[in-house]
């Protein structure tokens, strides 16, 4: 008997400029960003760095990789401007626990899928292996996608070529552009639905980034010290920066003000201005889709 399929979706946040013209998408770039269970898209007027849309949506019910790409496209199908095909440019940003950075200086591209292999089991039935150049740190970005999800994808835009990229390249593009970003040593958090993203710089290099599971609050402040500890840093002296799903007054952010003496939320991506219609998104949010963009 075939599995009915339940799976749906919910729109969490939607965001339009009241400048947004569909006769200026020929200047603005699409980046679009796709979770397990989610998926965003951000707008960019290319002329100004003006951030003009921002969509969020979370999938529910969710039993198969073929139900995920039925959500897409429907609400690709049912949107009014996202399967518009002439935009100046378009990312399609993906978040996969798959990855591995190689010294550019060590990669070689027939070799891509056996240093992914390393540390990944790529089912090569549905995925295959993809590499992205980093501009702030000398470094390959090597990741696993879903080959089904690219190919339509890139069917839909057929006019222009889609950049597949790695959520973790657009943290560590946008965290080092960022305009807060500090000198000394420091930690850069991204928490997004269940799974942390750290980062930690000094002297405006990148000296770590990884990615871990995180499901109860205890999780979130293990890993922080995990990564402390490693990397010979103080709770009570080295800053730790946040941004994501974590509000102020959440069980996770008490938990981590008892240890860590130095913490705050992140600010708005600097590298992008933005205008009073999303003031009502928090400063800490959507940094990682906004750090898209400046992956080329």
């Amino acid at each position: 008997m075939a599995v009915k399929d339940t799976s749906t979706y919910k729109r969490i946040k939607r965001i339009k400029d009241p400048k947004f013209s569909i006769d200026e998408l020929d200047h603005y770039s699409l980046i679009m960003q796709v979770g397990i269970y989610d998926l965003q898209f951000a707008v960019i007027d290319s002329q100004n760095n003006q951030c003009v849309a921002i969509e969020d949506y979370r999938f529910e019910g969710i039993r198969t990789v073929n139900g995920r790409l039925r959500l897409i496209k429907r609400i690709l199908d049912n949107h009014e401007f996202l399967i518009a095909g002439f935009w100046k440019d378009v990312k399609l940003c993906l978040k996969t626990h798959k990855f591995t950075f190689v010294p550019t200086s060590m990669f070689l591209q027939e070799s891509a899928a056996d240093y992914l292999a390393l540390n990944s089991e790529i089912k090569t039935a549905f995925e295959e292996v993809n590499y992205y150049k980093q501009i702030s740190v000398d470094a390959i970005n090597v990741f696993a996608a879903e080959t089904r999800l690219c190919r339509w994808i890139e069917s839909i835009y057929k006019k222009k070529k889609v950049h597949i990229i790695h959520q973790g390249s657009a943290l560590v593009e946008g965290i080092l552009k960022h305009s807060d970003h500090i000198e000394e040593k420091g930690m850069y958090c991204y928490i997004d639905r269940g799974i942390l993203h750290i980062l930690v710089t000094e002297n405006y290099k990148l000296l770590y980034y990884n990615q871990f599971a995180a499901r109860r609050k205890q999780d979130y402040l293990k890993y922080i010290l995990l990564v402390f500890g490693e990397l010979g840093m103080d709770n009570k002296k080295h800053p730790v920066f946040l941004w994501g799903f974590i509000k102020p007054s959440s069980e996770q952010m008490i938990l981590l003000k008892k240890y860590i003496r130095n913490i705050s939320f992140g600010s708005k991506a600097s590298f992008l201005r933005f205008r009073y219609v999303f003031d009502e998104v928090e400063d800490h949010q959507y940094f990682d889709i906004m750090g898209g963009y400046l992956c080329m």
